[in-house]
């Protein structure tokens, strides 16, 4: 890992020195709750670390920073001026834009920068990329339409090449408009009025945008599928030529080559000899180089990443029970609901450490597994779940309407339904590659449930290597690969199956406010509320004695509501500052794995 760690840094240094000086106008707007990264916020460099670190290459320039904003009536063509400054990649709506305003389904969010190339890039494919930015996009370089985007979570990207001048300033504009829940796209948790469990909508660029130049023989993307019974790990190619050419694959670790192969398809299979397995408890990862060489031998395109060789399936144990097997070996995946809020950045973390440090946190208080709760994540923080060893649970955001537990799936219109599978498929597809993620949820408590049975064949047909957990909650029709129940405060578990696992999908929920570390010094919300730290965790310790026998008699798997408090939410296990963690963390690990106290 070294050498990919030393290529990250490399190329961090390379987007970090190209970016030019920004003068520090801005500041974080006075919003209810901050943490304590806020004041390490820099515009010069804001979240400078490479967005992509399962496909690295060298060369890129990171486009955040301070831009040029404007809202204005949807019906209004373009800005006459714009209204101030806005920090990319923070939303409108957050502390850290700068701005703090909503926006609505009934006006449009417009953004406008300059940027310069570096001489070096002449002649190439300059490609733009956004992480992801929410929810209908249209991109402008240079005066000219570059293109249209639909869909909040996932990456997109468009080749700039053609409207680029040949010297000197650049300029790229962005025009936003979401409907929030006004409409039927995925959205998660953002509504117009929060309240409870729902929070402040986030409108905009929310993810790294940033550019990067290539050769036209490229890699537009791969997929990697490690096989432990075969000791192989595959590489499918997405290239962006049809004609001759190799492909090169390095797999090694610690400096030290491991295996090599050739080939002169898309798809090559490459042995490794006594591979070491990935699992939270040792979370091993190998690196990769994949290197494409056209036909006359000249290199057109590298890229490098990592992988972890690791299985998830279904098995019987020796009691009968179906369990979910890692490495075809049970292991209790016990963890939190993760939403994945910040009070500063909304759905961005203030920085990268911020960003690792709740998968430490997690770690740290004896888990092994986080449910992302309709929300998709940027690529680091699955990074990080990959590297410190965190078992992924990948809800699907939801959208449209909702139903109840004894209600049948709701008919979506057309619009609806394509929109919702274009942006299943598109968060599977970018997050294929990550070992931590083993379990896809593409429903949560009848939030936008529809064709539940087709809609587990198409994830099936996306992704044949993990676990479907068809509906989260009460709303089960039977299909996928696990029964999942929600009980609050719980614990609860669902009866035995021959052909799935059971798990419980969400429990506790116990509340305790902390004065000066909630969203509002009042009307704080939970499950369950109590009035001290002792109380809250002899409360914890009552739910996980009953929890701990159900994995006997057929759990396989547990999530607890929830890691951090959320707005007015206050049932996490910190604050939602990330400032405090409500109960004796040692005590916590503890308990967790299983042990008593003295």
């Amino acid at each position: 890992m070294r050498r990919l760690f030393l290529v990250l840094f490399l190329v961090f240094m390379a987007g970090a020195c190209r970016e030019k000086p920004v003068p520090a106008e801005w500041k974080p707007a006075q919003g209810p709750l901050m943490t304590r990264w806020t004041a390490e916020v820099n515009p010069s460099s804001v979240l400078p670390e490479y967005p992509r670190p399962q496909m690295v290459r060298e060369e890129w320039l990171n486009l955040n920073g301070l831009w040029d904003y404007a809202i204005v009536p949807s019906s209004v063509e373009k800005p006459a001026k714009y209204d101030g400054k806005i920090l990319v990649p923070f939303c409108v709506e957050s502390s850290l834009s700068g701005v703090m305003k909503s926006v609505g389904p009934e006006n449009r969010l417009w953004y406008r920068r300059t940027f310069e190339l570096p001489e070096s890039w002449t002649s190439r494919q300059i490609m733009l990329n956004f992480g992801a930015c929410d929810w209908e996009t249209t991109v402008w370089v240079n005066g000219t339409e570059i293109g249209r985007h639909r869909g909040g979570y996932n990456s997109f990207v468009f080749d700039i090449s053609d409207a680029l001048k040949n010297k000197g300033q650049q300029e790229l504009v962005v025009s936003v408009w979401d409907p929030v829940d006004q409409g039927t796209q995925p959205r998660g948790k953002q509504v117009l009025k929060p309240e409870s469990i729902w929070y402040t909508s986030v409108t905009g660029i929310w993810q790294t945008v940033w550019l990067e130049p290539l050769n036209r023989d490229h890699f537009n993307s791969v997929d990697i599928i490690p096989d432990i019974n075969a000791s192989q790990v595959t590489f499918v190619a997405n290239l962006s030529l049809d004609k001759e050419y190799t492909i090169e694959a390095i797999v090694f670790t610690d400096e030290q080559v491991v295996a090599e192969e050739n080939s002169t398809q898309k798809q090559l299979a490459v042995k490794i000899s006594n591979p070491i397995y990935w699992t939270p408890e040792y979370p091993y990862l190998y690196d990769y180089r994949l290197v494409l060489v056209r036909d006359d031998g000249s290199r057109s395109d590298s890229i490098e990443g990592y992988f972890g060789m690791r299985k998830i399936s279904l098995g019987q144990d020796e009691k009968g029970y179906t369990r979910m097997l890692l490495n075809d070996e049970f292991i209790f995946q016990f963890g939190p609901l993760d939403q994945g809020w910040w009070p500063d950045g909304l759905y961005t973390a203030p920085s990268d450490e911020a960003l690792k440090n709740d998968i430490d946190v997690t770690k740290m208080l004896g888990f092994n597994m986080a449910r992302k709760h309709v929300k998709v994540e940027p690529d680091r923080w699955y990074y990080w779940c990959d590297k410190l060893g965190l078992l992924v649970w990948q809800d699907m955001p939801s959208g449209d309407r909702f139903i109840g537990g004894e209600d049948p799936d709701i008919t979506r219109t057309q619009e609806s339904e394509d929109q919702y599978q274009l942006e299943f498929q598109e968060m599977i597809k970018e997050h294929f590659n990550h070992p931590s993620i083993v379990v896809w949820v593409p429903f949560n408590e009848g939030w936008g449930q529809f064709k539940t049975a087709e809609i587990v064949d198409f994830a099936r047909q996306l992704d044949n290597t993990r676990l479907i957990n068809s509906a989260s909650g009460w709303t089960d029709r039977h299909v996928g690969d696990i029964s999942d129940i929600h009980a609050y405060p719980g614990p609860a578990m669902p009866d035995p199956e021959k052909n799935r696992a059971i798990v419980l999908g969400e429990f506790g929920g116990l509340g305790l406010p902390l004065e000066g570390h909630t969203w509002q010094t009042k009307d704080n919300w939970g499950y369950r509320s109590f009035e001290n730290r002792d109380k809250l965790f002899d409360a914890y310790t009552g739910l996980i004695d009953q929890l701990m026998p159900m994995v006997g008699k057929g759990l396989s798997a547990a999530v607890y509501t929830q890691t951090t408090d959320v707005e007015i939410e206050v049932n996490g296990l910190m604050t939602y500052d990330r400032a405090v963690i409500k109960m004796d963390p040692e005590k916590l690990f503890l308990i967790n794995r299983g042990g008593k106290l003295e």
